[in-house]
């Protein structure tokens, strides 16, 4: 998938030279903690989020630090940050330069530079002119759309079995043999050695995406690398998990 599979195409922007104010009133009435900041030629000069409004002298949340650290720091760091807390004007406070895409962009390289950056939106340009926002929440609404849904189909404790295993061995954590998965009428049974206590996890997890399976019933055993000491499932009472998957 890419960024036009996903993207809000309705952008709501705000000007370089609108106020502060204005912006976090659109912020607040469009549910958005962004806005990309477009000039009178339609061009992407920089962006405003929630963070530029946190540090604000109207609400008393302006830096402030004792006056012997202020020694230390450069005074156009000060002035910058007098700046940002005090400003009226969007282009005063925004982030200039922001990191963009275009609706080619796949949804892994977008995950990655949101990631990289630290950001949670990326405007999506086409020809210099933003046509779509990408947010995390943009992704999370395709997760939701395109999670895979329940299927009705019965499938035999054969093909259960065959598609875990599968799942497991294409892992590059895989236990690999180590690990045997015995299926009975829907219910999972996970038997054999796991070297790292985290794979535990992750083979129920394997376990519970196939389709088919009711019931896990965990019975590996953890070799502790160091001492060689083994251990059984957590809570061995409590080891069967009902399988609403």
């Amino acid at each position: 998938m890419k960024a036009s599979d996903v993207m809000t195409q309705h952008v709501v922007s705000v000007k370089p030279d609108s106020s502060v104010t204005e912006a976090a009133q659109l912020m607040l009435e469009n549910r958005i903690s962004g806005l990309p900041v477009i000039d009178g030629n339609r061009a992407l000069v920089g962006i405003v989020t929630e963070g530029d409004l946190l540090r604000r002298g109207e609400i008393a949340t302006e830096r402030r630090r004792p006056h012997w650290l202020e020694i230390f720091i450069s005074p156009g760091r000060l002035a910058s940050e007098y700046v940002r807390s005090h400003a009226r004007k969007v282009n005063e406070i925004m982030t200039e330069e922001p990191q963009t895409i275009t609706e080619e962009t796949p949804l892994e390289a977008i995950v990655l530079l949101m990631e990289k950056k630290r950001i949670k939106r990326l405007p999506v340009v086409r020809g210099g002119e933003v046509v779509g926002i990408v947010s995390r929440a943009n992704l999370v609404h395709a997760l939701v759309s395109l999670a895979p849904k329940a299927e009705n189909t019965v499938s035999s404790d054969a093909s259960i079995r065959q598609r875990i295993l599968t799942e497991i061995d294409r892992q590059p954590w895989s236990p690999g043999k180590l690990v045997n998965v015995i299926v009975r009428d829907g219910n999972v049974e996970l038997w054999g050695t796991i070297f790292d206590e985290r794979d535990r996890e992750a083979l129920r997890v394997v376990a519970e995406n196939v389709p088919g399976v009711k019931q896990i019933h965990d019975h590996l055993v953890w070799v502790e690398p160091m001492s060689g000491l083994t251990f059984d499932a957590p809570d061995r009472e409590q080891e069967t998990r009902n399988a609403t998957f």
